[in-house]
């Protein structure tokens, strides 16, 4: 299938058009209660949850080009843009296999090998999670203690993450993903400062996802102080989302997970029912990580058009893989 994926422009037109149709289909899903949620919210609310959304996208892109450009494709940022965020709509289509399979073929396109491609994105994915989780953990027992109890889990993952991010493990870790993927090793250990540089961009990416629900959470309850409880529910119901991987882009099992937070401390905060409240917040978030995907993913088509590496440089991509 990769080959082909590889060899066929329609194919690749045609996964792209598959994924926008699952996008499409995400949103129809629930987009009776999106509009009853957006007509709750005021204008500012809804395009600075957006607006924020995007920022923290971006940090996303630069940790994840760090990363790439320490293993040894230092791809110009038009080019990385364009095999991120093109290749990340392949998430949205059920299985695990295309979100990696498009990013890998689209890096192949610009002279940086699968393993490279690979290699980066896992990482980015377990730099993610180890701040979401942190973030999470930081947060939940002061503002969702019930939650927090019932998710421990999340404190133990951060010094497993830790200690997987010491060169030698990560080296040995990562070789051994690749094996099972068939793919080459990794030709070199990835410095601490592209390691710092992604952790340092992915903490900040997550502060700023952490505005999308705080300016939501604000509008329809009245009460600015609550972006701890915003940010740690977000971070929570990602985490949670990625750990259900069976599910396209943690559909469904995020907001649920958000909900659950959310109800759990704005309990009696407000006249409006805890629980309308919270639905709202999560279909709003959904909404604007949706529109966020699809936007980036145009940005970087557009941006990366006519930026594909020489044939020779392709070949000898193909033939180091």
């Amino acid at each position: 299938m990769l080959s082909r994926l590889r060899s066929s422009r329609l194919l690749r037109v045609l996964l792209a058009l598959v994924a926008l149709a699952f996008v499409g289909y995400g949103l129809a899903q629930n987009w009776e209660g999106t509009l009853e949620a957006l007509g709750r919210l005021s204008w500012w609310s809804v395009a600075g949850a957006c607006a924020a959304v995007m920022a923290g996208a971006g940090c996303m892109l630069l940790a994840w080009r760090s990363v790439v450009a320490g293993l040894g494709s230092p791809l110009p940022l038009r080019v990385a843009a364009r095999v991120l965020f093109v290749g990340q709509l392949g998430k949205y289509v059920p299985g695990s296999v295309w979100a990696y399979a498009a990013m890998m073929e689209l890096g192949r396109d610009h002279g940086c090998p699968p393993r490279r491609t690979f290699s980066a994105t896992s990482l980015g994915l377990v730099i993610s999670l180890g701040c979401a989780a942190g973030l999470a953990a930081a947060t939940l027992p002061f503002t969702a203690r019930s939650v927090a109890e019932r998710a421990w889990y999340l404190v133990l993952i951060i010094p497993v993450i830790v200690v997987c991010l010491h060169p030698r493990i990560l080296t040995w870790g990562l070789n051994l993903a690749l094996r099972i993927a068939r793919k080459e090793p990794i030709e070199q250990v990835l410095p601490g400062r592209a390691l710092l540089a992604s952790v340092a961009w992915t903490v900040l990416g997550w502060l700023l996802y952490g505005l999308h629900t705080w300016l939501v959470l604000g509008d329809l309850t009245g009460d600015f102080s609550l972006y701890p409880l915003g940010a740690g529910a977000y971070a929570f119901a990602w985490a949670t989302g990625l750990l259900v991987a069976v599910v396209p882009a943690g559909l469904g099992v995020r907001e649920a997970a958000m909900v659950a937070v959310l109800v759990t401390a704005l309990d009696g905060h407000s006249l409006v029912p805890a629980v309308t409240t919270a639905g709202a917040v999560a279909l709003v978030s959904r909404l604007a990580f949706t529109l966020t995907d699809v936007a980036w993913a145009g940005i970087g088509w557009l941006l990366g058009r006519g930026t594909q590496a020489p044939t020779e440089t392709r070949a000898s991509t193909y033939a180091a893989q």
